[in-house]
């Protein structure tokens, strides 16, 4: 790794660490921290300031990742293959969005900026997890429900693709999707928490973290 491609990361981070959800509520006279679940991702920012935000919200976080990933492939990097920095730089984004530095690394659950660094990468399992989320979504109403199935069927989808079809994944894209689920997981541990006793909240809108 050189001196630019250190650079191309730390750029990427940064741009993950933009609390878009937190200024989007700001601009709106919310501080989306104190209201809602507390959460800055695209749900809490929808359910608080109204749907359309939800998409707004969910748009930005998702370009977070898809633009450091496509930018860094095609034009970053000089000791690192362009492929393989644009998954670190994606997975930077990710990181700097749940850890970001301008929050004393308290952020969001990861799903809309990890959906773009996939997206970018390996658009065939990202569009499985994809659907995973909808089917799951409108079959029980759980946001956190239908983003964990998201976040087990990407790695599997990842895997499982190239062995059933033409369609290849890099297999860096492969074990970075394992260990962003396991990221996602994680950080859903109090909505697992609240499912098994009954007490997490259905929602009527299509959101995400």
């Amino acid at each position: 790794m050189t001196g630019i491609d250190a650079l191309w990361l730390c750029a990427s981070y940064l741009a993950g660490s933009l609390p878009i959800g937190l200024l989007i509520g700001r601009l709106r006279g919310v501080d989306l921290r104190r209201a809602g679940s507390g959460n800055i991702g695209a749900t809490n920012a929808g359910r608080v300031l109204g749907k359309p935000w939800f998409f707004v919200v969910f748009a930005l976080d998702f370009m977070k990742s898809f633009v450091p990933t496509l930018l860094a492939r095609s034009f970053g990097g000089s000791g690192l293959k362009p492929d393989l920095l644009g998954l670190l730089c994606g997975i930077a984004a990710v990181v700097g969005h749940v850890f970001p530095l301008f929050l004393r690394f308290k952020g969001g659950k990861g799903v809309a900026t990890a959906a773009g660094v996939f997206f970018a990468l390996a658009w065939a399992p990202a569009l499985c997890a994809l659907l995973a989320w909808n089917l799951v979504f409108r079959t029980t109403r759980f946001v956190s429900l239908a983003s964990l199935a998201a976040a087990v069927v990407l790695p599997l989808a990842s895997f499982l693709i190239p062995r059933l079809s033409r369609l290849t994944v890099d297999a860096s894209v492969q074990w970075a999707a394992l260990l962003v689920g396991v990221l996602i997981v994680a950080r859903h541990k109090s909505n697992i928490g609240r499912l098994l006793r009954g007490e997490e909240p259905r929602t009527g809108a299509p959101h995400s973290s």
